[in-house]
This record gives C-alpha cells, sequence and structure tokens, in this order.
C-alpha cells in the first residue's frame, strides 16, 4: 500500500516556489525593461482543547514547477494508488501531451510505487488533469484501450486505477465514447488474432460500470454494447477476453434493471459451459471457470441448477478462508480455499483458525500474478478496503509481495531476493511461534527470518491475505498434500481445527441478505455488531457501542476524525 504522507513536503515546496515566483515576477520591474467541512463539535470523540519564445518557455517552466497542496489525510491510500495532485484554481492547464506514451510510462512506474515520501508519477498527474474535460477524458480512455499490452500483469488494474481516479465522465462523453468504440457482436469478432484491445475494451466497460450508477449505467449498456460482451464470452475468443467480458456484465447487473436485462439474455447457457473450467491446468481458462460459477451462484442464476455450496465435497476440510471476516467485495469459493478480487478496492481475509503456539505453515498456489499481500495476521490488523489497508499494513501482521517482490510490516516495505511471482508458483508460510519467526518461500526457496511483528504481538496469528484488482489465489491449509513442506517439523491448520457442518457453508449473497433480513434485532444491542448487550459500552452521541467494538475503533464513524477522548458509561438494566 501506499500512504499519503505528503502534505508537509508539498507545503514547504510549495511555500518556497512561491516565493521564487514572486521574485520572478517583481525583479525584473526593479531592473527595467533590460534586465528582465467541518461537521460541529457535537461528537464526543473530538478533543474540545525571441522575447515571446523565452517567456513562453519561462512561462512553461513556471506551469510545471508549481504544485498543489493537498489536504492532509488521516489514512492512506490503496496498495498502489499514489496521491492523486488536483490543479489549482488559478494554475493553467498542463498542454496536450503523448497520450500514449503518458499511459506507457504510468503503468512502467506503478509497481515502484511503495513509499510514503514518493511524488506521484508525472505522467499519472497529467492524465489525470487532462480528464478534467470530456475531450480529454475520450483520449484517455481510448488511449488505455489502444496501448495497454496483453501480458503485463498489472495492465487491467492500471486500467481501473486512472479512470477510477478521473472525474466521472459526463452524459455527452459517455455518449460520444459509445458512438468512437461502435461495439456490436460483429465487432467482437473482428481483430480477435489480437485479443489486447478487445481485453482492454472490456476490462474499461467494466471499470465505467462499476464507477457509475443508476441511469448512467444503464445508458450505457446499450444493446450493441451488451452483444458486444455475449458475443466475447464465445469459446472463439481469448480466455482474458472472455474473462473480462464476464467481470464487466457483472458489474453493470450491480444496477438491477441491467441485471434483469443481462438474465433475459439468457447468459446462464453459456456461463454453465465456462463453469467446467472451474479446475482448468490452464490458469486463464480456471480464472474465467471460477467467474462463471460465481455468477451463476450469485447473480445470474438458472431454473433448475444446484447452487454449489449444495453439492460441493467439504468432508475432509477443517480450515478455510472466513466468509464471515472478508472485506465486502472479496469472491470466496464455495470450498474456501480460492479468493478473487474484481473491485477497484483491496480485499482482506482471514482463515477461521487462530493459532497461540507452535509451528505452523500453509502453501498459497497463485493464479494471477499481480499485486497481492498474503501472510500472517492477528485479529487486530486493519481490513479498510477503500483506504487501502491490508496485510502487512499495521504492526499486527507481515505480508509477502511476490509481484513487487517486498515484505510488508507496519506500512512499510523492504525489498526481498525472490524473482517475481508467476503464474502456478507456489509460496509457502511457516509462522515458528516458539522461536518469534516467520519464514516465506517460494517454490521452496526460503528468504530469511521476518521477527519484527513480534513487537506488537505474539499469539492469535491468522493465515491472511489482500488482493488488487482482478487477483486471485488458492489456499491449501493441510487438506491435501504440500508442494514444498519445509525440513522442520511443523503443523497444518486441517489437522487441529474443527468446523461444524453449518459453519463450513458459504452461501451466496443473495441468501446470506435473505437470512439477514430474517434476523431480529433486540433492543439495547450495539449499534454495530448488534450483538453484545450494552451492559457495559462507550458512549457517542449518535449511537451506542458495546465495549468490544468501541475499543477497535480508531476514527469516529460519523465526521471521520480521530477519536481522541471516550465517555465510559454502565447501563443497569432491569
Amino acid at each position: 500500500m501506499i500512504v499519503v504522507a505528503l502534505a508537509v513536503f508539498y507545503a514547504s515546496r510549495s511555500l518556497l516556489q512561491g516565493l521564487l515566483l514572486t521574485l520572478e515576477h517583481h525583479i525584473p520591474c526593479l531592473l527595467g525593461a533590460s534586465g528582465a467541512s467541518n461537521m460541529g463539535n457535537s461528537c464526543v470523540c473530538r478533543d474540545d482543547s525571441g522575447t515571446e519564445d523565452n517567456v513562453e518557455s519561462r512561462s512553461r517552466q513556471m506551469e510545471n514547477s508549481r504544485v498543489h497542496v493537498p489536504e492532509a489525510r488521516s489514512h492512506p491510500r490503496d496498495p498502489v494508488r499514489p496521491p492523486r495532485r488536483g490543479r489549482g484554481p488559478h494554475e493553467p492547464r498542463r498542454k496536450k501531451q503523448n497520450v500514449d506514451g503518458l499511459v506507457l510510462d504510468t503503468l512502467a512506474v506503478i509497481r515502484t510505487l511503495v513509499d510514503n515520501d514518493q511524488e506521484p508519477p508525472y505522467s499519472m498527474i497529467t492524465l489525470h488533469e487532462m480528464a478534467e474535460t470530456d475531450e480529454g477524458w475520450l483520449e484517455v480512455v481510448q488511449s488505455l484501450i489502444r496501448v495497454i499490452p496483453l501480458e503485463d500483469p498489472l495492465g487491467p488494474a492500471v486500467i481501473t486505477l486512472l479512470l477510477d481516479e478521473c472525474p466521472l465522465p459526463t452524459k455527452d462523453a459517455l455518449q460520444k465514447l459509445t458512438e468512437i468504440l461502435n461495439l456490436s457482436g460483429a465487432a467482437a469478432c473482428q481483430d480477435a488474432c489480437h485479443p489486447a484491445k478487445h481485453r482492454n475494451t472490456t476490462a474499461v466497460l467494466g471499470c465505467l460500470a462499476e464507477k457509475l450508477a443508476g441511469p448512467a449505467s444503464i445508458g450505457l449498456l446499450s444493446p450493441g454494447i451488451l452483444e458486444y460482451l455475449l458475443h466475447s464470452l464465445n469459446f472463439q475468443s481469448h480466455p482474458t477476453v472472455m474473462l473480462f467480458a464476464l467481470i464487466a456484465l457483472e458489474k453493470f447487473a450491480q444496477t438491477s434493471e441491467n441485471k434483469m436485462t443481462v438474465s433475459e439474455s439468457r447468459i446462464s447457457d453459456q456461463l454453465i459451459l465456462l463453469e467446467k473450467w472451474t479446475d482448468n491446468p490452464d490458469y486463464l481458462k480456471r480464472q474465467v471457470g471460477f467467474c462463471a460459477q460465481w455468477s451463476l451462484d450469485n447473480l445470474f442464476l438458472k431454473e433448475g441448477r444446484q447452487f454449489t455450496y449444495e453439492k460441493v465435497d467439504l468432508t475432509n476440510i477443517r480450515a478455510m478462508l472466513n466468509s464471515n471476516d472478508v472485506s465486502e467485495y472479496l469472491k470466496i469459493s464455495p470450498h474456501g480455499l480460492e479468493a478473487r478480487c474484481d473491485a477497484s478496492s483491496f480485499e482482506s481475509v482471514r482463515c477461521t483458525f487462530c493459532v497461540d503456539s507452535g509451528v505452523w505453515y500453509y502453501e498459497v498456489t497463485v493464479i494471477t500474478s499481480g499485486v497481492m499481500q498474503i501472510g500472517w495476521a492477528t485479529k487486530d490488523s486493519k481490513f479498510l478496503n477503500h483506504e487501502g489497508y491490508g496485510i502487512g499494513d499495521d504492526e499486527y501482521s507481515c505480508a509477502y509481495d511476490g509481484c513487487r517482490q517486498l515484505i510488508w510490516y507496519n506500512a512499510r516495505s523492504k525489498p526481498h531476493s525472490h524473482p517475481c511471482w508467476k503464474e502456478g508458483d507456489t509460496i509457502g508460510f511457516l509462522l515458528d511461534l516458539q522461536e518469534k519467526q516467520m519464514i516465506f518461500y517460494l517454490n521452496g526457496n526460503q528468504l530469511p527470518a521476518e521477527k519484527q511483528v513480534f513487537s506488537s504481538a505474539v499469539s492469535g496469528f491468522f493465515a491472511a491475505a489482500s488482493f488488487m484488482s482482478y487477483q486471485q489465489c488458492e489456499f491449501n491449509f493441510g487438506a491435501k498434500p504440500f508442494k514444498y513442506p519445509p525440513s522442520m517439523k511443523f503443523s497444518t491448520f486441517n489437522d487441529y481445527a474443527f468446523l461444524t457442518a453449518e459453519e463450513k457453508i458459504i452461501l451466496p449473497r443473495h441468501r446470506r441478505l435473505a437470512l439477514l433480513k430474517q434476523v431480529s434485532i433486540r433492543e439495547n444491542c450495539c449499534t454495530l455488531c448488534c450483538d453484545e448487550s450494552l451492559t457495559d459500552f462507550l458512549f457517542f452521541s449518535f449511537s451506542d457501542l458495546c465495549m468490544e467494538c468501541a475499543l477497535q475503533l480508531e476514527t469516529c464513524p460519523l465526521c471521520r476524525q480521530e477519536i481522541q477522548t471516550r465517555v465510559r458509561q454502565i447501563s443497569h438494566i432491569s
């Protein structure tokens, strides 16, 4: 992740540049021509205590050197998302740049943005500023479709990153984009030997569908675009095109009217065929199979089809990813051992089994080779998906990042010596609570032990992982033989954990929501967990929280300010 800690840096540099600009303005005059939201105070969490060429060149230098002073943020950004530099109200717009070059520059530099003191890349700043007009936004979108290469594992994530940070497109811009792309079923069959264009087009459509809502999303899903996405699911298409066409349809279906429109197209018949790729040895086809199965279970239901959770064999599985301890947009397979993120946020999950002593080991198979942070975390670790907090981003967790070749602890990173991971690689994770060390392995090759997390936590560890957009991996907690078991003696979660048959069930979202609607919330319960009785609680001006929930809060849920004072009350209930 990247923490936004640039406010002081920007402020001091802007002050210096302002002084220099003032001097530059006044010195020629002296020498002559020849020398030339406040939310209020009701919240308790707040603490109350030629010549033209020279002029044009100098003007360009002044323009490029000005730095806007952003508001100080109390939280970090996403894992590879740099802080956005806005243009000041009186700052001239940057001149038109080579958009394709700027997009490729951003793709090249994005994996290097890991430290707090790094400035956002010039290329990204310029692209964001260009996108402030309809014409510039259209240029940026067309460039993303045109130049992002198929083989770069961060390509689709960079498309999402850039579009997510750009201003929302106007209705006119969306209409113009639809006319420029001119998508249809026939267009899906054109340039089949150059799948990058189609992959990027479907990725852009998916990002816009997620970013927009209501009428704008409904208007974007024109008959031509729907036909294009459905034809892209045919077996004649490249698997990566099929994958991102399906993801785009999923995101369009977040709007109920679009969901009905897509469902009426009989998409489920094609997804039934694609679902067979769930265990395909080709990792790209396996992703298509995973998403097809998830869509059939959660979105595009087919009458008469049995839900996967009703038929999956969980007999030998006693530890899995915890579907009740996960951020909101992560997809978890029905057997609980595979996870995927297709959202623009940084999604995290923990295992169901916690360890306090001994030596433990688990493995992960890399399905996608992009940004994931996988390792160990305690219950105190923060899952703040929209702010970019994941595993390794606090003092209670430590993570291995094989894409950027980093070890993460307390939101700081350091390089490791392993090569970049690739699809099919096996990552091993050993936790030795006797020696207070963690060891990471890539295909059996180990790194030096990591020990810094034990200064903050010595027990209560879970296997855990965080996922950037379009990333997927499979966990092995011991239900099947390990590929690269360490030489030392160790235990596995599956040997010691226990789950009831009910605890193993990972319900589709619509069934989970239906069950939640049937739950009656009793009076005098915590307004966050709706579970604990308020016999001992912390009082806030807007709600009552039980002790367990309130002590985990660092910022006020209402005004987002840091909590500095708490008022504890004991409730006597007859």
